[in-house]
């Protein structure tokens, strides 16, 4: 019989969507873990009633040390920016100190983030700077994920970020987390891949630190492909070889994994000493408080990643 995970669930920004989605899904969390939600009593009260939806009894809370505000559905502000981070910061306290298994965060705003002066972009820049760890960002769902080598930095900045002593540190770490049983596809930066340097030579950047990392990781196989032209290879042919691929930027991997699993997809946080994953949504102002029930299946997914994955 397997033994039930505890897990901290951060609630994201008040102003947005996240606490309608846990609220309306505590049955089934419940039924897969014992959750604990960063929250207090207060702004939990208020969010049920602006929704109307009734507090569980067994609605577990653990307080983020942070001022009560007023919530202002779908707009963003400096005061639900500092209660989200808040909220984050004691599910992560509450992993540190081993009281839970693991920890699932609901959407934060970045510009609310910005406004209540956190000098983090998100989740993951905070996870690396809490454990002094190189984090790797990984989206996706059971048929295909993808993991980011740069995240959010203007596309300028990415061909100079494409490094061999970097690149080949981010290729094992990848590794020593995923464990892949079968071939990882690694994106070219250019378009046709460089077309043998024709159109830009990040590629042999690239293909050396492959090879790199597959010297240094001593495998029987090679893991990791050549640099994949990036316009083909999410199309139906190539996806059928690959469940995990690797892209050079943010949207290079996150544009078509959105057309294809928008609904399913989560984030998970790797090459950290606790497990995090998160929803792959934003905070969806536009229908906050609105009773349009948002969807529910990337909280669900993530739930049960951490379930799956935890021993």
């Amino acid at each position: 019989m397997s033994i039930i995970k505890r897990v901290a669930v951060s609630v994201g920004d008040l102003n947005g969507i996240g606490i309608e989605i846990i609220l309306r899904n505590h049955w089934h969390v419940k039924k897969l873990i014992d959750p604990i939600y960063c929250i207090n009593k207060e702004m939990l009260n208020r969010a049920s009633k602006r929704l109307n939806i009734d507090i569980p009894d067994d609605f577990k809370v653990s307080e983020p040390k942070c001022k009560d505000f007023k919530i202002k559905a779908g707009k963003i502000s400096k005061k639900s920016g500092i209660y989200s981070y808040a909220s984050f910061k004691q599910a992560v306290k509450l992993a540190k100190n081993r009281e839970v298994d693991a920890v699932c965060t609901l959407p934060i705003h970045k510009k609310a983030w910005e406004l209540a002066g956190i000098k983090y972009k998100g989740h993951t820049d905070a996870l690396r700077d809490f454990f002094s760890a190189e984090a790797i960002m990984m989206l996706g769902c059971q048929e295909m994920f993808v993991a980011l080598y740069t995240e959010h930095i203007p596309l300028r900045d990415v061909s100079s970020s494409v490094n061999k002593t970097d690149l080949t540190r981010f290729l094992i770490d990848f590794y020593n987390n995923v464990k892949p049983k079968e071939q990882v596809a690694v994106l070219g930066l250019n378009p046709h891949a460089g077309d043998d340097g024709v159109l830009g030579d990040e590629e042999i950047i690239i293909q050396k630190s492959i090879d790199k990392a597959h010297k240094i990781l001593n495998l029987k196989e090679n893991i990791y492909t050549k640099p994949i032209v990036p316009d083909i290879a999410f199309i139906p042919q190539v996806r059928v070889k690959f469940k995990y691929y690797i892209a050079m930027y943010h949207d290079q991997g996150l544009a078509p994994l959105k057309a294809l699993y928008f609904d399913e997809g989560i984030n998970v946080s790797l090459n950290l000493p606790i497990l995090r994953t998160s929803v792959d949504h934003g905070t969806a102002f536009d229908i906050a408080y609105k009773s349009m029930q948002p969807k529910s299946n990337s909280y669900i997914n993530a739930i049960k990643y951490i379930v799956n994955h935890t021993n």
